[in-house]
């Protein structure tokens, strides 16, 4: 009767797959931001790749909570399960943010150095997504595991680099001349290196996540 009742329940490398298949809405996301960011004509095609990425995203969210709250056996705990999910969530979540300011302020060119910041991105999520399957086999891949999480830390310091950098190029470049134009120019700047920094810090915190993991399960 056990045994029935269990086939009844999620398969423990079902979480993997969901995991999987949310790191790759990652990818999807920061590759569309990085469209977002050549300005042009192409934002708002690229804005909404984003804001259906992130739907896409919230799903795999619930069904991995679901998952959780039904199984006997999880791969590792709960609240990390939980926890790990949570946090690969708030990255794509935040790339919608900077979309929404974008779409708000009809945003259409953007600096170089917001540029940077999105290439920055793309390299945490494409970190994030070799980093997520190795959690199959924590113990086996925990040399593996360690060496992308603290290249995601690295990525993250380099965006905060481009991001004091970047405020400072716009400082410069708005405090000439006088007028609501310049100060609104310089707002909007402002807030999107911040929404940027912040997509870069939420992979951080996935990194996090993934050291956590590892350490109790090694």
């Amino acid at each position: 009767m056990l045994g029935w009742f269990r086939a009844l329940m999620p398969r423990e490398d079902r979480f993997f797959d969901l995991f999987a298949r949310h790191s790759q809405t990652l990818i999807a996301g920061a590759e569309a931001l990085q469209g977002v960011l050549k300005g042009g004509d192409d934002v708002p095609r690229y804005c909404q790749i984003i804001v259906d990425r992130e739907h896409e995203a919230d799903t795999i969210t619930a069904e991995v909570l679901l998952a959780v709250r039904r199984s006997f056996i999880t791969p590792f705990d709960r609240g990390d399960i939980k926890d790990l999910i949570q946090s690969m969530d708030d990255a794509i979540d935040q790339m919608n943010k900077t979309v929404k300011t974008i779409s708000l302020y009809e945003v259409r060119t953007f600096d170089p150095l917001m540029q940077e910041m999105g290439e920055t991105v793309i390299e945490a999520a494409r970190l994030t997504a070799e980093a997520i399957p190795l959690l199959n086999a924590v113990a086996t891949h925990a040399g593996r595991l360690s060496e992308l999480t603290e290249k995601i830390t690295r990525v993250e310091s380099r965006s905060d680099e481009l991001h004091e950098q970047g405020l400072k190029a716009l400082y410069k470049a708005h405090r000439q001349g006088s007028g609501d134009s310049n100060t609104m120019d310089y707002i909007i700047g402002a807030e999107i290196y911040g929404h940027l920094e912040d997509v870069v810090d939420r992979f951080e915190d996935v990194a996090n996540e993934i050291s956590g993991i590892v350490i109790e399960n090694v």
